[in-house]
């Protein structure tokens, strides 16, 4: 009978966390999706502001479309914020994303919803009159009423008891909400007890709440009164 000791295998070496960088700027709600996933993984992460409105010459290298975010890693650009998060969540535990295949799918395509509704958002802030303003506010108040049907009956999240990047991704429109609700009579939740539930769970999220700097509610205020709209004069006055 074989005695001989057999080799002991090699303790696997850890992959080491790689140095990330998040380009942003402070207004930014895509910047925020990404500052969200990197709470909730826990990774140690540089935040880099910019001026989006003198884009310095080492930021258009790094980013082809020349929008923000921009995650460097390892001095390495990452663009585009649900590539950003996609990689954050298969980076580090604990996974974001469902582990059943259809529903990933499902939530990559309400990422890409909320997507959509932050850009209804900037359609409301610069509709340059009244007719405008009504139709981005119709246009919302449709995709609030899809967003109450998908969402899980018993919450707090998206999925249900399950933080995921579809919380991450429309944690910063309801920022959003709380500058236009002192603006005018913007109903959208009312009578949306999921999505007024889902609302609060994400303003009381730590990750949600350290995504932007104490003074954003006051630059949003600003940012919106020099866009030369509607809300804008509404905001002035």
């Amino acid at each position: 009978m074989d005695t001989t000791t057999p080799p002991s295998l090699p303790t696997p070496t850890p992959t080491p966390t790689p140095t990330l960088v998040l380009v942003s700027h402070a207004l930014c709600p895509y910047v925020q999706r990404a500052a969200i996933v990197l709470a909730e993984k826990g990774l140690p992460f540089e935040r880099r502001d910019i001026d989006l409105s003198d884009k310095p010459a080492w930021f258009l290298a790094v980013s082809p479309l020349g929008k923000t975010p921009v995650l460097l890693v390892d001095g390495q650009p990452l663009f585009e914020s649900a590539a950003i998060c996609e990689y954050l969540d298969e980076l580090a535990a604990p996974r974001l994303h469902a582990d059943d295949a259809l529903v990933r799918a499902r939530e990559r395509g309400w990422m890409e919803f909320g997507s959509a509704t932050l850009n209804a958002i900037a359609g409301l802030y610069n509709a340059p009159d009244e007719p405008a303003l009504a139709r981005w506010q119709a246009d919302l108040d449709g995709k609030f009423a899809q967003v109450e049907q998908a969402l899980a009956a018993d919450g707090p999240w998206f999925a249900g008891d399950r933080f995921g990047l579809v919380d991450a991704a429309f944690g910063p429109v309801f920022r959003y909400l709380d500058l236009f609700e002192r603006l005018g009579d913007f109903d959208w939740l009312r009578q949306r007890p999921r999505l007024t539930a889902w609302r609060r769970a994400l303003a009381r999220r730590t990750s949600v709440q350290g995504a932007v700097a104490a003074d954003y509610p006051q630059r949003l205020a600003a940012f919106v009164r020099a866009r030369g709209s509607v809300l804008s004069s509404r905001a002035l006055r």
